[in-house]
């Protein structure tokens, strides 16, 4: 087998290279409803007091602290409606949470102390000046930052900028990523098995992982080890995506033919990682688009698509936050690692008593899809050092928890 031409980068080196070559997308201006979970490209400034008038906090009655205990009803205040005319000493007007206090009214006493006959309502205790009242801009006032840029819009902001009278606001769009596996071993998981063939699981995996990574996606499914077929695909792909990526193709046998194609129409920036699994992983500019170049092995192609394609597609959606929370683990029983490359082993993390302990899910074998089911973290194994024992301390990525700074 020839030699590559490609250095071989380290983890952190071909992550950096990365991170380098991508920048979020162009922001665009979208509607509450499409917003949630996008990043906010813009600091949402407050423009009026909220609220804007004074407002009753509970139900009860509108009165004029110190007033009392006797007083006559002038009627009833409900919220949407337009305040009532002005109290004046011994008097009183019905008010529902939300509605607006009438002029000279400074207190609410709740229907828990008041007792109303025949137009009277006789309170069971004197309110404090300001008691159950909302004033205006008490939530926030005029000028106010509402929502800063770079936050992750859920529920609560978008439910903010609906109270702030913005109907749209500026976010960074999600990456459209195409997703295409190559070989022609592969076949659809409806089809029969015929000698030599096997299912294809890269194209739903890595569909799925760029969803659950907040990218919109195009499948490009599956595609022969054709040349004109695969360069057909790579041009059609980066035509309607902003980024693409390919399972299969990229070691040295005779019928991988993604690299050449990727240095045909673009540049590969790096072709060699010492990692485990994925060292063939490669990652190139074509037409100004990244293009990963993922190994075929199913775990190889989705650790690979978590190392380094996942921080990607949220620099690219504009997320601040891009890896995942790393913490120190002991490990449950002893594990053998061959020092040449640094390893990501599948585990499962569990935290007992403050501390973290970590086993693997078996036979950590690039072609067991099994390995990655259930599995809560991915151990990082160093090069330089051949094994550890039960109770060594290891990094433990938890790749099933929200990205940290």
């Amino acid at each position: 087998m020839p030699e590559s031409p490609y250095p071989m980068l380290s983890v952190e080196e071909a992550l950096q290279v990365i991170l380098q070559a991508v920048s979020p997308l162009p922001p665009v201006r979208m509607p509450l409803p499409a917003l949630l979970g996008l990043v906010l490209a813009e600091d949402v400034i407050c423009q009026e007091d909220i609220p804007a008038f004074r407002a009753s906090a509970m139900d009860g009655y509108a009165v004029i602290a110190g007033d009392g205990p006797a007083l006559s009803v002038l009627g009833e205040q409900t919220a949407g409606a337009a305040a009532m005319p002005a109290l004046r000493p011994g008097t009183a007007v019905r008010i529902m949470t939300g509605a607006p206090l009438p002029e000279g009214a400074d207190a609410v006493a709740p229907v828990e102390i008041a007792e109303e006959h025949g137009g009277q309502v006789r309170l069971l205790r004197p309110v404090r000046r300001g008691e159950n009242v909302r004033p205006v801009g008490q939530d926030m006032a005029r000028g106010d930052l509402a929502v800063p840029v770079g936050t992750v819009l859920g529920p609560a902001e978008i439910g903010l900028m609906a109270t702030l009278g913005q109907p749209e606001v500026l976010v960074y769009r999600r990456p459209r990523l195409a997703v295409m596996a190559t070989g022609d071993e592969l076949v659809s998981p409806e089809n029969p098995l015929r000698p030599g063939q096997i299912r294809d699981s890269n194209s739903f995996a890595l569909l799925a992982a760029a969803q659950a990574a907040g990218a919109d996606t195009v499948n490009l499914s599956r595609l022969p080890d054709d040349e004109a077929k695969l360069r057909a695909a790579l041009l059609d792909g980066l035509n309607r995506a902003d980024a693409l990526v390919t399972s299969g193709g990229v070691s040295m046998g005779r019928k991988d033919l993604i690299k050449p194609l990727l240095a045909e129409l673009g540049e590969i920036l790096f072709g060699r990682v010492a990692v485990r699994p994925g060292k063939p992983f490669t990652f190139a500019l074509v037409q100004g688009k990244p293009v990963f170049g993922l190994p075929g092995f199913p775990v190889s192609s989705l650790v690979s698509f978590e190392l380094f394609v996942r921080p990607a597609l949220r620099r690219m959606a504009g997320h601040p936050k891009l890896r995942r929370p790393e913490v120190k683990a002991r490990l449950s029983h002893a594990i053998h690692h061959p020092d040449d490359r640094t390893e990501f082993q599948r585990a499962h993390a569990v935290q007992k008593d403050g501390v973290f302990w970590a086993e693997t899910t078996g036979l950590q074998a690039s072609s067991r899809l099994k390995s990655l089911v259930g599995a809560n973290a991915l151990l990082r194994l160093p090069a330089g050092r051949p094994d550890f024992a039960a109770g060594d301390e290891v990094t433990a990525i938890l790749i099933n928890q929200p990205e940290v700074d």
